[in-house]
């Protein structure tokens, strides 16, 4: 792994020997142009100002340390124009290729009957919820927020490493981000024709509004539902809300009356017509899934059921990025829009496959191997970093659940500087753009959550990993 040679998205395949690559030479000039004493000082404002903030993540099984600073790098990932409008016509296709399949598996389920997806990815999947079956929601809108993760590997290629479409999180560190850049940096953003993302919020509540229930007749009431503080993601909860000037609610604060959802207020119960919720399927509705669950509302799923309620993102959405369906997705890009996808996906094994699976048991120590339905991360094994002792015990956890896993081969990520003490050094990034989806159109954001591998060879990039976050500039062509 060491010697292999990675495309860096500032200094191009030569590394920092290379020749700058366009996006880079307006800010690589400025850089050459500061002390480096001067920028250790900003690094160290601007984690004074994430801590000031209270951006923090919680994370689980440590006992250490419930709460976490996500480290935060000032060297920023630069994308052209161009490069921006060729990604976004795929995130445009898949994200509508997305919506598409999730309204055909839960009534029609033609892509099944025309033989392009096995029955049994559908039946025996436990994101699949049976209680969607018939279920249109409010226009038609599945999955009002989406976040597609992107990997690079080379001037021109991407690809698609997963696809977000619960409830994907991160937004607000893309905005603090740029918050931060703006405030310590503001000369750059004169100098760099930056696409602006402040108005995600805006956009958002916009979004969410527009898939209000029909037949309203007066401005829909927007609530955000939180599982409360101790949820890794609550600082992004209470972000949110506040920047989109809409309550932060918890299941306590809700109601089910006369078949309407309602919301306690300090004037009494007021109606609620749109639900964004950070809340999982299961933990939704006591009366329909988890009867332990506390966190959700007792009859929600009726109101829901009834049109009377918009949930954002739609209850079932999780089949959609789960990891097995993500292999089909070039047929479900296909089957549902004719056309070819725009975005290709990373080449993958089906456990559950028994040739896959004899592939996958092989080659263990050159392929990484995921969860069908893990995240944040967890649960996986990078072969190429793993000891013999991690291989042996993952053959294990394989062998006795092989449906229970994907695998992929280890992709060159591309690198983008970050800035140590010795000056700057090449680490791993993904990308995280955020979309949102109304009967209004499609809305892709210019940028999006850059997450890089702090450790030096590192390909993992989550933040309960280890990894940090830059700022994402697409640059005006």
């Amino acid at each position: 792994m060491s010697d292999q040679v990675y495309f860096d998205e500032m200094w191009g395949t030569g590394g920092p020997d290379g020749t700058i690559r366009a996006p880079y030479k307006p800010f690589n000039t400025w850089l050459d142009g500061e002390d480096p004493k001067h920028l250790r000082a900003k690094q160290r404002e601007a984690e004074d100002l994430f801590r000031l903030t209270g951006i923090t993540f919680n994370v689980y099984g440590r006992a250490e340390a419930e709460e976490r600073l996500i480290p935060f790098d000032i060297i920023p990932r630069i994308i052209s124009g161009r490069e921006w409008q060729k990604l976004s016509r795929g995130i445009e296709q898949r994200v509508r290729a997305i919506n598409a399949f999730l309204y055909d598996i839960y009534h029609g389920q033609e892509i099944v009957k025309a033989g392009r997806l096995p029955q049994e990815m559908i039946a025996r999947n436990d994101a699949f919820l049976p209680e969607m079956i018939g279920v249109r929601p409010p226009g038609s809108v599945y999955t009002h927020i989406v976040g597609i993760d992107l990997v690079r590997t080379g001037p021109d290629q991407f690809y698609v490493l997963e696809d977000n479409a619960r409830t994907p999180s991160g937004v607000s560190y893309m905005l603090e981000n740029r918050e931060t850049m703006l405030q310590m940096f503001p000369e750059l953003f004169s100098e760099n024709r930056v696409q602006p993302v402040s108005t995600y919020p805006t956009d958002l509540f916009n979004s969410l509004a527009a898939c209000a229930p029909e037949g309203l007749d007066r401005k829909p009431t927007v609530g955000v539902l939180t599982p409360g503080i101790f949820n890794s993601a609550y600082f992004e909860h209470s972000f949110l809300a506040d920047q989109m000037g809409v309550e932060l609610v918890e299941g306590h604060d809700l109601r089910v009356q006369d078949g309407y959802l309602n919301m306690r207020t300090t004037r009494g119960y007021k109606p609620i017509d749109v639900l964004y919720r950070r809340v999982d399927d299961d933990f939704l509705d006591p009366l329909s899934f988890n009867p332990e669950s506390t966190l959700g509302v007792p009859g929600i799923m009726d109101v829901y059921r009834a049109g009377r309620l918009t949930i954002a993102n739609a209850p079932g959405t999780g089949i959609a990025d789960d990891k097995a369906i993500y292999s089909y997705m070039p047929e479900i890009v296909e089957f549902y829009t004719g056309e070819r996808p725009l975005l290709e996906n990373v080449p993958t094994w089906r456990c559950s496959e028994k040739e896959a699976l004899a592939y996958v048991l092989d080659n263990l120590s050159d392929l990484v191997v995921k969860e069908v339905h893990g995240s944040g991360g967890y649960g996986m094994l990078i072969g190429p970093t793993a000891t013999k002792k991690d291989i042996a015990e993952f053959r294990k956890k394989l062998e006795a659940r092989p449906s229970n896993y994907i695998a992929q081969p280890t992709l060159s990520l591309s690198t983008v500087p970050i800035f140590t003490r010795a000056g700057l050094a090449p680490r791993h990034v993904d990308l995280r753009p955020y979309v949102l989806v109304s009967p209004k159109g499609i809305n892709i954001t210019p940028g999006g959550l850059t997450r890089v591998a702090l450790k030096k060879g590192s390909l993992v990039v989550n933040s309960s990993q280890g990894g940090g976050t830059k700022d994402t500039w697409v640059l005006e062509d």
